[in-house]
């Protein structure tokens, strides 16, 4: 009978299996009361009918993982972290885990869509700015827009950067082959400029540590510009080769510090965050 109802209707196979993960992804991380939603609480997503789930908000529907955040700075308006890598920024189709949930479950927010201000890869660490409300949502993101947030990053990358620094103008686009992977396309590719400095070079290691500062924000635009001028970040899995990814057990990449105004204070606002490497 099982095997009749799977061969008639399988979109509802595959939805009641989803929901059933879900449920057991619940128990499996023992979120208490304390750490859930209140109108996510005593939900039995197992039991309940296809369309009573149906119902359901769709911010209700992301899982409510309690976890370590490793706050900077927070006020009513905004939070700053620092990201660990190999954490995700936002949930992915797979892994819902991530920081942006972290960080709503530990201060009681509804809406994580209402929240991501911008983004860093799940490989990168450091500094990241989530909003608390609307406002604060509109405010910052039109600050991205107009270039008015300044980043600086630290990475370690292969080699010796002879010249003490330099500009990197390369467009950038999605290898739709390839995906996540990004590649330089100086046709439909969208304009990308990063500017580089040497901090110190490390002629024992073969390595060089080096500040990253992006004029625009394009996905994995310093992992794919360093490895452009053959300088790939160490322990980047997805564009060093085999000599600097063993150089590494992680991307050696940091957001170390980020500014910009506060979308209510009119204020200037900056921090800094050393990396661990």
């Amino acid at each position: 009978p099982n095997e009749k109802v799977m061969q008639r209707s399988p979109q509802i196979f595959i939805f009641l299996s989803s929901f059933r993960y879900l449920n057991s992804l619940l128990s499996m991380t023992n979120i208490s009361s304390e750490s859930t939603s209140p109108h996510f609480q005593n939900l039995d997503l197992q039991r309940m009918k296809r369309e009573d789930v149906l119902k359901l908000p769709a911010h209700m529907r992301w899982v409510r993982i309690k976890g370590e955040v490793d706050v900077v700075y927070f006020d009513d308006d905004i939070v700053v972290c620092n990201k660990e890598s190999g954490l995700l920024s936002v949930p992915g189709v797979d892994v819902k885990d991530s920081l942006v949930t972290r960080v709503a479950v530990k201060f009681g927010h509804e809406r994580i869509d209402k929240m991501v201000v911008h983004r860093l890869d799940q490989a990168t660490s450091g500094l990241i700015i989530y909003a608390r409300n609307d406002h604060s949502l509109k405010a910052l993101h039109e600050s991205f827009r107009k270039r008015l947030v300044r980043k600086r990053y630290i990475a370690m990358v292969d080699g010796i950067l002879e010249t003490d620094g330099g500009e990197i103008d390369l467009p950038i686009r999605k290898d739709m082959d390839n995906p996540p992977k990004q590649l330089v396309d100086h046709v439909a590719g969208k304009p990308s400029l990063t500017i580089w400095s040497v901090i110190e070079r490390d002629f024992e290691g073969n390595r060089t540590r080096v500040e990253l500062t992006p004029f625009t924000g394009r996905s994995h635009q310093l992992r794919l510009h360093m490895k452009m001028i053959g300088h790939p970040i160490l322990g980047d899995k997805l564009y060093a080769g085999s000599d600097a990814l063993r150089k590494a057990n992680r991307c050696l990449l940091h957001s170390a510090e980020i500014s910009f105004k506060h979308p209510t204070k009119d204020q200037d606002m900056s921090f800094k965050v050393d990396p661990e490497f």
